[in-house]
Parts: C-alpha cells; structure tokens; sequence
C-alpha cells in the first residue's frame, strides 16, 4: 500500500505509490555513490552497456514482440542444458513490477498473505490493495488464496532454503491459489545458484498444480544483478506455458524495449561479471560491517553473507534519521527504513567497494 508517512517522499506520490529509494542521487550537487539501492557494487556490465548503446541506431523500429531473442537467452541462463523445454514458460516485463501487478490481476480472487518475514518488498502488498484483495498479516493462521514471498527477503536479508520454501507454500496456499516466489536476490547467492532455486523445480511446481490447483510463479527482477534499473528488465518463470499465455494476452505489446532487450541479450553470457560478483560482494559486505560495528557496537546486522545489502537496526529513530541525514549530506545517501516499511529504526545500506565506504564511514562519524 502507499505510504502513509508525512515526511516527504521526494519525486515519489506518497497518496498513490509505494515510495523506493534510488532517487535521492538526482539532487545532490556532491553526489559519491548511492548506497540506498541494493544494486550491484560493479555497476552496470561493459557487455551490455555496449549493445545497449549499439541498439540505439536500431530504436527507429518497433522491439521485436516476441522478446528474442533476449528471451531465450535469459532461458539459457536459467536452465543452461533444458532451456528448450523451460522456454515456454517464460516470459519478460518492464521490470518486475509490471509482472507483479499482472500476474496478481489474473489470480484467484479473495485473501492474501505475506512471507513470514518482518516486512518485505512491498509492491505485492500494493498490487493486491490495489485489486481489491482482503490483506492477511504474515502471522495469520489462515491460508490465502495469493501468498507472495520475496526470498532472499528484501529488506531484512532472510532467506528459506527449497525445504522450508515449500513447507511454507504448503501451510499458507489455499487449493487453487497463486503463489509468487520473488528470487530477484537469489542468482547472488553462489556460481551454484540454480540448485538452490525455485527455478530448478519445475516437477515439484507442476505436481502442485496438477494435484492441488495452485501455481506458482518465480519472479526476478534483473536491474539489481546486472545493475539496470533505468533500462526495467523483469522476468516470471510460470507454471505451465498456458499461464505464460495468459499473461502475454493482457501485457500491453512492446513491454520490453530495444535497448532493454539489447542489454539483456549480452549480459546473460558475461560470465567474467559474475564471478567477480560471487567472489567480492561477500568480501566486501564483511568488511563494511566490520567498519560500521567498530563505530556503533551496540547496532544489529542482518542478512545472509552473499546479498548486496545490508539491513541495520540502529535501535533508536533518532539515530537511525541522523545516520539518513548525515549520509545524504556527504553524498552518500541510504536507505530510511521509515519510508515504505514503517519501521524508524532500521537503514538499508548497499554493498560497495572500499573506496566508496571510506565516504559513508566518514559521514557516520558525524552521527
């Protein structure tokens, strides 16, 4: 749901939209780097900042409007030796978010529910308001006929593995209903990443469906891994290639456009980007804890080791609006966990290398 807070949202309607971060950098003379987004620490990939710019020469015609073949090579990605039999089920968006909101358009109408976790990314929670379903708390007892999930959990870093993953779909999914596993956070975890993930399962989701009616969806949004977000480049992995259909009938046509398409294309195959992510992002997530708990020892960190962000409880709001007040002032802003979340205590810093941590330590000093 928007938020209902006072203090001021920026460029954000706060009456309408769910505020987000990453916009602050925009007004800031001295801008240094933006640490209130979890996007990757490496920036946006050579590979596709060249194709997405060789694309533009070819912005004169329309994309093509069955998204490959960007499309099947994400496909590759996911499922390197069964792309061709997974293919069908896939299907990209204008980031995530505008496969949120259809894919809960079309779910069955009546309850639904959140993960088990403090809070998480709240756009499900909006696009249900929005669609008029009745919100159920993450602790209600009662089963829904939509739960959504965001795992790895952005903001508070929790993440199930497959057997707690699907233990939960199982105690809060209603016969018949949707179930939408957001894994945008999950290809951070490890070279090995498909073995952990939703997407490896296609018999456990078609068995779901086939005996108890429910579907589950597997989204991603691919502007934080490959550090996009001003190109929207979303995916959904369905359960059958009959619901990939019914998505595409009500996606407004051209939802991906060249340069997006372009970008996508190149950066599935840059596997030199990933390693250096699995390698550094640990690495450098550690040391940025150790610098900010030397400073503040009594502030509590949270998240899994590989995630590009880390969720902080300062304990206090007024520390917590001091740490916000001083970061942006040095150019580095952060996340408030008052703004969308409602919850004053807590910041969200991203992952970045040393160079651009030596800022924010310096700013925090001032707290």
């Amino acid at each position: 749901m928007p938020s209902t807070n006072t203090e001021s949202s920026g460029p954000w309607d706060s009456k309408l939209q769910q505020f987000h971060g990453g916009q602050d950098w925009a007004f800031l003379d001295n801008f240094v780097e933006d640490f209130s987004v979890t996007t990757n620490a490496f920036g946006m990939p050579e590979s596709g900042k060249l194709a997405a710019v060789e694309s533009v020469q070819h912005s004169h015609h329309y994309p093509p409007a069955d998204q490959e073949p960007a499309k099947t090579s994400l496909a590759r990605f996911l499922w390197p030796t069964e792309f061709e039999t997974d293919r069908d089920r896939l299907i990209l968006g204008n980031g995530a978010s505008e496969l949120i909101d259809l894919v809960i358009r079309m779910a069955p109408a009546g309850t639904w529910k959140p993960g088990p976790f403090l809070t998480q990314y709240k756009e499900y929670e909006r696009s249900a308001h929005n669609n008029g379903f009745d919100l159920l708390s993450s602790g209600a007892p009662d089963k829904a006929n939509v739960v959504c999930l965001v795992n790895p959990c952005n903001p508070t870093g929790d993440f199930l593995d497959l057997p707690k993953l699907k233990q939960w779909i199982d105690d809060n999914a209603l016969p018949g209903g949707y179930v939408l596993i957001d894994e945008s956070m999950q290809p951070w975890h490890s070279p090995e990443f498909r073995d952990h993930s939703l997407v490896s399962q296609r018999e456990y989701i078609q068995g779901l469906y086939r005996e108890k009616g429910i579907s589950v969806f597997v989204m991603h949004s691919w502007t934080k891994l490959w550090c996009c977000t001003g190109l929207r480049l979303g995916s959904v992995v369905c359960p059958t290639a009959d619901h990939m259909r019914a998505i595409k009938k009500i996606q407004v046509p051209w939802s991906v456009n060249t340069v997006a398409l372009a970008f996508l294309n190149a950066v599935v195959s840059d596997s030199v980007y990933l390693r250096k992510t699995w390698k550094m992002i640990p690495v450098w997530r550690h040391q940025s804890i150790s610098r900010i708990a030397e400073l503040f020892p009594d502030w509590k960190f949270h998240g899994r080791e590989f995630l590009s962000w880390i969720w902080i409880d300062t304990g206090s709001e007024d520390t917590a609006q001091r740490v916000v007040d001083c970061a942006r002032a040095a150019g580095v802003p952060v996340r408030n966990g008052r703004q969308g979340y409602s919850l004053p205590t807590f910041i969200r810093i991203a992952v970045r290398e040393p160079s651009k941590v030596d800022v924010l330590v310096e700013a925090l000093k001032s707290v």
